[in-house]
């Protein structure tokens, strides 16, 4: 397993570049990892960014260096929505990237954000190792996207003048959903909708372009839109909203790498699971704190609540989303199946 000593030690020896063995020297293999979150160090900050350059130092050490891992946060090396598609071109080799992000692109990546759809962190993590694991694996790997560690993270709303906790709050109000099928589901309770990423919800919020952004606690603290909210819905006791945001890798460059690295970066991803999962259950919580210190009201869901939410759902983003492919409906019979 990963130990914090191990991986500082990596961090350290991470920057060389030649490795000299039987007379010959060659270069590392350089992996660029791409995330819009902000950055921070290995030990502290967001538990997203902490992930990447836990893993960068753990392919490091286990390849005697000739791995390196090299992090870009906060987008700084491509452009948020923009990142899905490098990847399966193999311009960039590895994202911790929400993947209905790429819906447009590829619609059956909007299961990863279905309304109602996973409740519980055992529920979604159950996927990996189950039909609907394997299906949404192999649909992605033929669209040249390898997971490598999966993340499942609960949500929230942040709202600047009034609450949003059932959907009839909604009504009136303009909302960041996240996904196609999250904007469906709250259209159909009366908001309008506003389709960005999470790194643009403050901004949004602060120019009153948009009343209320739904996304992860990490990213309802990391952002601080508790500057510009004054009421949360936490998520932490029971939500609708459960993002799907794995350590994803072009398949094309994982192709070209020698099967001793394929294995490295495959056990090291599976490993890092433990650590995002208590990532984000801790910010679960933590975010009620971040928000009541910044003097906003914080309410929780319930599970009488979620499933009002889920009824709406059930009704309109399942069915609409069932039919754009054959593969959308099955993984979609799948996700249910496993719940």
């Amino acid at each position: 397993m990963i130990s914090r000593r191990h991986v500082v030690a990596t961090m350290l020896a991470a920057p060389a570049v030649l490795r000299f063995g039987t007379g010959t020297a060659h270069a590392a293999t350089t992996l660029k990892i791409s995330h819009q979150f902000p950055g921070g160090t290995i030990d502290k900050g967001d538990f997203r960014d902490r992930l990447c350059r836990m893993f960068a130092a753990e392919i490091s050490k286990r390849s005697g260096g000739d791995l390196v891992g090299e992090v870009y946060p906060g987008s700084s090396l491509i452009k948020t929505n923009a990142q899905f598609s490098a990847m399966r071109k193999g311009a960039l080799d590895l994202s911790l990237y929400p993947m209905p992000y790429a819906g447009g692109e590829v619609p059956e990546t909007n299961i990863g954000l279905m309304p109602g759809l996973v409740e519980t962190y055992d529920q979604g993590l159950a996927w990996k190792t189950k039909p609907i694991g394997k299906a949404l694996t192999d649909f992605l790997a033929d669209k040249g996207i390898m997971l490598i560690s999966w993340v499942w993270q609960a949500g929230g709303v942040a709202s600047r003048n009034k609450p949003l906790l059932a959907p009839e709050d909604a009504k009136g109000l303009k909302v960041r959903g996240g996904s196609r099928e999250m904007d469906m589901v709250l259209q159909q309770a009366g908001a309008a909708v506003l389709s960005v990423p999470s790194n643009e919800i403050y901004a949004a919020m602060q120019t009153g372009a948009c009343d209320a952004g739904i996304t992860s606690s990490t990213s309802l603290i990391s952002f601080r839109l508790e500057e510009v909210a004054k009421h949360l819905t936490s998520g932490a006791d029971a939500s609708y909203w459960f993002m799907l945001e794995p350590l994803m890798m072009s398949k094309a460059i994982f192709d070209k790498l020698p099967k001793n690295h394929q294995d490295i970066i495959l056990s090291v991803g599976t490993e890092l699971e433990a650590f995002g999962r208590k990532g984000a259950q801790d910010d679960d919580i933590e975010v009620a704190k971040v928000y009541e210190k910044a003097g906003a009201k914080v309410q929780k869901l319930d599970i009488a609540t979620v499933e009002k939410w889920r009824v709406i759902a059930r009704d309109t983003a399942w069915p609409d989303y069932a039919k754009k492919s054959a593969t959308c409906a099955n993984l979609l019979k799948l996700a249910t199946d496993a719940a």
